[in-house]
């Protein structure tokens, strides 16, 4: 009973972010939706993989979705950045998701806006490779930070123990946070897809922290589910307006620093399970066409072979939301249970 008492305060703040994150998120939505119809701020459809290569299967499934608003993810970031700033006063716990969360947004808009206006390879925004190299320069400024600054090295196996990693752990940290930018940018590919499945992770993020004693880190992360379902709200089929880059790599960059923060990267690809197999299955892809001039998948990522084989829209992204809950439940009870 007293271990319950103690929680609850620091229940009702996480709460009480969250729901007022969701409540403010949603009052501004129409006048940025209003913004992004106004101005034409409509996405331009792919016609091209990573390879550049022509990708007719993906570009004849979406084609009606061209020239609907992005940057659907400012209305994520900017609302969790404002009541963070005002109302979630450790530094410790949120300075630096803060910061991996709205330099990665803003980076992420500058590639939506290039969509937008037709620029770069292709008409479709930044290459591949230019992308790549920005978020491997932040992820190696995370890396320093976490293991020069904060002294951390240690890598937390559930039900194992402590692995002090030395140098090893500014790799990992690097790989972990690149992968999950680009494992979540691949997963927004349907309406609704990326945004339930992310609030699954963060609300399973969340509760870690917050065994873990993490509160600030545990109301950042609430803060983050509540901006989700109000963009969800809007963003499930059909669709009012995309996440983009701008919501999709910061939220996955942010995921991580998340995993990092609470030493809990171990359950990462438990919790994050779709988005592994996501973005797998863009690399056996690219992989195959590459060293064996055949493709595995009609069309990647995953939801879109699914959508290939003639799944509906709706399904695929309702499948993958359950089979996030009942992955996340499983790292979830992994990381608490063998905390030790």
């Amino acid at each position: 009973m007293e271990s319950i008492q103690l929680y609850l305060p620091n229940l009702a703040k996480i709460f009480w972010l969250t729901a007022l994150s969701f409540i403010i998120a949603i009052i501004w939505t129409p006048l940025f939706t209003d913004f992004l119809y106004r101005n034409r701020l409509g996405k331009r459809i792919r016609k091209t993989g990573y390879d550049e290569s022509q990708a007719p299967i993906f570009y004849s499934l979406h084609k009606n979705k061209a020239d609907t608003p992005t940057m659907g993810g400012l209305l994520i970031w900017m609302t969790v950045a404002v009541i963070t700033v005002l109302f979630n006063f450790s530094r410790a716990g949120t300075w630096l998701p803060l910061f991996a969360l709205v330099v990665t947004g803003i980076i992420g808009a500058i590639d939506d806006l290039a969509n937008i206006r037709g620029r770069g390879p292709q008409g479709i925004g930044l290459r591949f490779r230019f992308k790549f190299l920005i978020y491997l320069a932040i992820a190696a400024v995370g890396a320093w930070w976490f293991f020069f600054k904060l002294g951390w090295d240690v890598f937390h196996i559930p039900g194992v123990g402590d692995f002090f990693l030395g140098w090893w752990y500014i790799p990992l940290f690097i790989l972990t946070i690149v992968f999950m930018g680009f494992a979540v940018n691949e997963t927004d590919g349907l309406d609704g897809l990326a945004g339930g499945t992310l609030a699954i992770a963060y609300a399973a993020y969340s509760i870690i922290a917050l065994v873990e004693g993490k509160i600030a880190v545990a109301a950042f992360c609430g803060t983050i589910e509540g901006a989700l379902l109000a963009f969800l709200w809007f963003n499930i089929y059909p669709a009012r307006f995309f996440m983009g880059d701008t919501g999709s790599m910061s939220l996955g960059v942010t995921l991580g620093v998340i995993a990092f923060l609470t030493n809990s990267v171990a359950v990462l690809p438990i919790i994050g399970f779709v988005f592994i197999i996501e973005a797998l299955s863009v690399m056996i892809q690219i992989f195959a066409k590459k060293f064996f001039k055949k493709k595995v998948f009609l069309s990647a990522p995953l939801h879109h072979h699914l959508e290939a084989l003639g799944w509906p829209e709706t399904k695929v992204t309702m499948r993958f939301w359950v089979i996030a809950a009942v992955m996340a439940t499983i790292g979830l009870m992994v990381a608490l249970i063998g905390r030790g």
